[in-house]
C-alpha cells in the first residue's frame, strides 16, 4: 500500500509538472547518422572502363563526389528519348496518383493543425411551442403559447498538456514527407524505366534485323545447296541439315518480334498513352551517346540523395511520433469551454437587457479502464517503431547494394562488350570464309551451319552487350538518387533537416 501510495504521488507530481510546462510524451526523433563507410564495394571502381569500337563502347570514368543533373537522361543526346521521357513525366497515371496522394497527406496535415486553435461555433435556434394548461407556463407573462429565439456563441479548446495533438501533427507531417519521397522515387524510377524500355526496344529491333539477315543468308544457302543436290554435287543429308537450320532460325523470329511489340506497348503505357494511339518512335543504339564522365556520390551523401531512404526515415519518424500519441492517449484530456448568447420570446428583443446568458467550464476526462486497449495500443506503437527502424536500416543496405552492383556491372559489362565485339568480328569472318569454301567445294555444309549459328549467337550477344552499357548507366543515375534535388517540382521548400 505504501508503494502504491508513493507511485500515485509520483504520478500526481508528474501530472502537475506537465500541466505547467505542457510536455509532449514519447520519444523525440533524431535524424540517423550516415553510415560510416568510405566505399561502396571492397574494391574501388576502375579509373576507366574498357572500351570497344562500336556504339555504346566508349570508356567511362567516375568523378568522385560529382553532382547529378535533374534531367540526366538528356546526357544520351537523343531528342526522341528526351521527348518520350518528358511525355511520361507529364502523362503517366501512376505519377498523377502519387501527386494526388501527396496533396491528400498535405491537406490532412493542415487539418490537424487546427487542433492548436479554439473551436468557435455559432448557433441560432427558433421554436414555436404550446404548453398544456395543467403545467406552469414557462414565460414570465404566463403565456401558454409562445416563440423562443436563442442565438449563442460557444468556444471550446482542448489543452494539449501531454502533447497528444503535437505528436499527432508530428506523425502526419512525417507521413507527408514519406509520401513526398514516394513521389520522388516514382518520378526517377519512371524516367529510368522509359530509358531502359527505349534501349531494350532498340536492341530487340536490331536483333530482329540481325535474325532476318541471317534468314536471308540461310535461305540463299538452301537454294544453292538444293541446286547442287539436283546436280548431284551435294547429298540429301546436307540439304536437310541446312533446311532444318533455316527453319530453326525462322522460328526464332516470332518471339523476338513479340518482345519488340511488347516493349513498344510498354513505352506507350509509361507515357500514359494507349498502344494504338502511341507516337511511333524508332530508337537505335547507334543514335544514343554513352555518357563518358559518370558521377559517383560519396557514400555519406547517398542516404540524403536516395528517395527510398528518405521515405523510410520519414516512416521511422512517423512511427516515433505515434508512440507519443499512444502514451498521451492514456493521460487525462482537459477541455476548456465557454458559451454566451441571448434568449427572447420575440426576435426583436434578442440581445436586449435581461435576455443574455453565459457559461464557462472545464472538463477533465481520464481513462480508468478500457480492457487493456490503451496499454496494448502503446505496446503496438513501440513495436512499430522497432519495425520502422529495422526497415530503414534494410533500405540503407539495399541502397548501398544497388550502387555496388551497378558499379560492378559498369566495369564488367564494358569488358563483356569488348569481348563481344571481338567474338562478332571473328564469327563474321568465319561465316564469310565458310561460305566461300563451301561454294568452291572445299568444305562441307556442316561447317557452314556451324559458322552461321556462331555468327547469329555472336551478333545477338553483341547487341545485348551494347544495350547493357546504356541500361547500366541509367541504373547508376537511378541508384544515386536521380538528381531530384535539382528539379523544382520535386525538391520542395519545407524539406525537414
Amino acid at each position: 500500500m505504501a508503494i502504491s501510495g508513493r507511485r500515485a504521488a509520483m504520478r500526481g507530481s508528474c501530472c502537475a509538472a506537465l500541466l505547467l510546462v505542457g510536455c509532449a510524451l514519447g520519444p523525440d526523433f533524431h535524424k540517423p547518422a550516415a553510415p560510416d563507410v568510405e566505399r561502396y564495394d571492397s574494391r574501388p571502381p576502375p579509373a576507366r572502363t574498357a572500351s570497344a569500337q562500336v556504339a555504346g563502347g566508349a570508356a567511362q570514368s567516375f568523378a568522385s563526389d560529382a553532382d547529378l543533373p535533374g534531367d540526366w537522361w538528356t546526357l544520351f543526346h537523343s531528342p526522341p528519348l528526351n521527348a518520350l521521357v518528358e511525355r511520361a513525366l507529364k502523362n503517366n497515371p501512376d505519377l498523377d496518383a502519387a501527386r494526388a496522394a501527396l496533396t491528400v497527406a498535405h491537406e490532412n496535415t493542415l487539418a490537424q493543425r487546427g487542433a492548436y486553435f479554439p473551436a468557435i461555433n455559432a448557433d441560432v435556434s427558433a421554436s414555436r411551442q404550446k404548453q398544456p394548461g395543467t403545467l406552469s407556463p414557462t414565460p414570465a407573462d404566463n403565456s401558454l403559447q409562445y416563440s423562443l429565439f436563442t442565438p449563442q456563441l460557444s468556444v471550446s479548446y482542448v489543452a494539449d498538456v501531454f502533447g497528444l495533438n503535437r505528436r499527432t501533427l508530428e506523425s502526419l507531417e512525417a507521413q507527408a514527407q514519406a509520401t513526398r519521397f514516394a513521389l520522388v522515387a516514382a518520378h526517377i524510377a519512371l524516367a529510368a524505366n522509359v530509358v531502359n524500355a527505349a534501349v531494350n526496344e532498340a536492341a530487340l529491333r536490331e536483333q530482329v534485323a540481325a535474325t532476318e539477315q541471317l534468314v536471308d543468308i540461310e535461305t540463299q544457302s538452301v537454294k544453292i545447296l538444293r541446286y547442287q543436290f539436283d546436280k548431284g554435287y551435294a547429298n540429301r543429308l546436307d540439304l536437310a541439315a541446312q533446311e532444318a537450320q533455316l527453319a530453326q532460325t525462322q522460328a526464332g523470329l516470332p518471339p523476338l518480334r513479340k518482345q519488340l511489340e511488347q516493349q513498344r506497348h510498354l513505352l506507350a503505357a509509361l507515357a500514359g498513352e494507349f498502344p494504338a494511339q502511341a507516337q511511333a518512335e524508332d530508337f537505335g543504339l547507334a543514335s544514343l551517346t554513352l555518357p563518358q564522365d559518370l558521377p559517383l556520390s560519396l557514400p555519406s551523401k547517398l542516404v540524403e540523395q536516395r528517395p527510398d531512404v528518405r521515405q523510410a526515415q520519414a516512416n521511422w519518424h512517423a512511427a516515433s511520433a505515434q508512440v507519443g500519441v499512444a502514451i498521451a492517449s492514456r493521460f487525462p484530456q482537459i477541455t476548456l469551454s465557454a458559451n454566451a448568447g441571448s434568449t427572447a420570446l420575440e426576435i426583436g428583443n434578442v440581445f436586449k437587457s435581461g435576455t443574455g446568458f453565459w457559461g464557462v467550464g472545464v472538463d477533465v476526462a481520464a481513462p480508468i479502464f478500457a480492457g487493456g486497449k490503451l496499454l496494448h495500443a502503446e505496446r503496438a506503437a513501440k513495436a512499430q517503431l522497432v519495425q520502422a527502424a529495422a526497415q530503414y536500416r534494410g533500405t540503407v543496405l539495399t541502397a548501398f547494394q544497388n550502387v555496388a552492383d551497378t558499379l560492378t556491372a559498369l566495369d564488367e559489362d564494358a569488358r563483356a562488350l569488348q569481348a563481344a565485339v571481338a567474338a562478332a568480328d571473328a564469327a563474321r569472318t568465319t561465316l564469310e570464309l565458310s561460305q566461300r569454301r563451301t561454294q568452291a567445294g572445299y568444305a562441307n555444309y556442316l561447317s557452314l551451319l556451324d559458322a552461321q549459328q556462331a555468327w547469329q549467337q555472336a551478333r545477338i550477344a553483341l547487341i545485348q552487350a551494347q544495350a547493357n552499357r546504356y541500361t547500366d548507366t541509367a541504373a547508376l543515375y537511378l541508384a544515386l538518387g536521380g538528381g531530384w534535388w535539382h528539379r523544382a517540382d520535386l525538391s520542395g521548400k519545407n524539406d525537414e533537416e
